[in-house]
């Protein structure tokens, strides 16, 4: 068996929430999962249990609101002393924090100034991946440091503070530099009760979650339901416990997963097809901007991924559709009647207001992938 359909049947039987962080993790970038309220917390517990065992990978969960600050976001995002990546496993005390509650932002504060807490910061590594419960309520000043996590030493952006942690894999603090792994995946986990996210993500941190899925609660939890102990009923806290198993998705299982991609072919037709999906997107009257270079850049480089994935390295236009709804859908921003341009040739707002009331990013979607496909 080759590379090829060796990958395409490891991941034949993974979920969809599975699937989702293989191509974060494959290819070193970062993703936006979205779901209810009413089943936000067991989503969370969800995508850590597919960390612990399908990537062996170490987690936090961070409860995020509107009053979550610099320094509770990095006071979270560490691998503490006291739970060590290779640590057994052992059941929180009674009374723990539960997933399922909310932050206590006084209670993080509190805790800085505790010799206990500050000998936290003695380690200064933090964890494989961050799984930031609705991370779209906190300030946009936090989320900006959150960006530094996940972009190349290389890349440049003067709008961004070198003080972040998402693209440096260092974030600067007060109690000394926090250095996060080189595969480190963050994670914003929100709550979709419209079509159209609200409050949205910072545009800059949007524009670098490479996909976005949406789990909806009756596609339900593959670990979570073998897992009886992370059970909601149980009120089991998972937040503050840091574990690290062997995985059946080794590290070469998605470094051949990667190098495959970059040798798929690509036809002309394809090409254009794919500059067309852009191109109409751009033009929409109901999309006002989210369509960038970067989105482009990562359109492309997720379809090779998918294609990888299903066995063959050549693209074609179902795959392509397939990463336009996943690379599109939470870069798109919806146009305002006000804004629209055929206000400036004498068009009527009220009629404008008509044909954009029904706009979504699923039915821009719909419209542009209604183009002619190649055959």
């Amino acid at each position: 068996m080759d590379d090829k359909e060796d990958i395409s049947s490891l991941v034949s039987d993974l979920s969809d929430l599975e699937i989702a962080l293989l191509l974060s993790i494959a290819i070193h970038e970062h993703c936006l999962i979205e779901t209810t309220d009413a089943c936000i917390h067991d989503v969370a517990k969800e995508l850590a249990l597919i960390c612990l065992n399908i990537f062996g990978r170490t987690f936090k969960i961070l409860e995020c609101s509107s009053a979550t600050s610099f320094e509770d976001f990095y006071s979270e995002v560490l691998v503490s002393d006291v739970f060590k990546a290779n640590a057994p496993y052992s059941r929180p005390r009674k009374g723990a924090e539960s997933l399922s509650t909310p932050h206590n932002t006084t209670e993080s504060r509190d805790r800085t100034r505790s010799p206990g807490f500050r000998s936290v910061f003695g380690n200064k590594k933090a964890v494989d991946v961050v799984i930031a419960k609705n991370f779209n309520y906190v300030d946009e000043g936090v989320q900006l440091h959150a960006l530094e996590v996940g972009l190349p030493d290389h890349y440049d952006d003067t709008l961004l503070n070198h003080r972040q942690l998402m693209r440096s894999k260092r974030l600067n603090t007060h109690h000394g530099p926090i250095e996060a792994p080189p595969d480190f995946l963050f994670i914003p986990l929100v709550v979709r009760n419209s079509d159209q996210l609200k409050p949205r993500l910072n545009h800059h941190l949007n524009d670098h979650l490479i996909l976005s899925h949406f789990h909806d609660p009756t596609d339900g939890y593959v670990h979570l339901e073998e897992n009886t102990d992370w059970l909601s009923d149980g009120q089991l806290s998972a937040s503050s416990v840091v574990r690290k198993l062997d995985a059946p998705l080794k590290k070469q299982n998605l470094a051949v997963d990667q190098k495959l991609s970059t040798s798929v072919s690509v036809g002309a037709d394809i090409i254009r097809y794919q500059q067309d999906i852009v191109v109409f997107l751009r033009l929409s009257r109901a999309v006002a901007g989210g369509i960038t270079a970067r989105s482009n850049m990562q359109f492309t480089k997720l379809s090779k991924l998918l294609a990888t994935l299903h066995g063959i390295d050549y693209l074609t236009p179902s795959i392509v559709a397939l990463a336009a709804r996943k690379a599109f859908r939470h870069r798109i921003v919806l146009a305002k009647p006000e804004d629209d341009r055929s206000l400036q040739y004498g068009s009527d707002i009220q009629a404008v207001t008509k044909v954009l009331a029904h706009a979504t990013p699923d039915s821009v979607l719909d419209g542009v992938l209604a183009l002619e496909a190649p055959l």
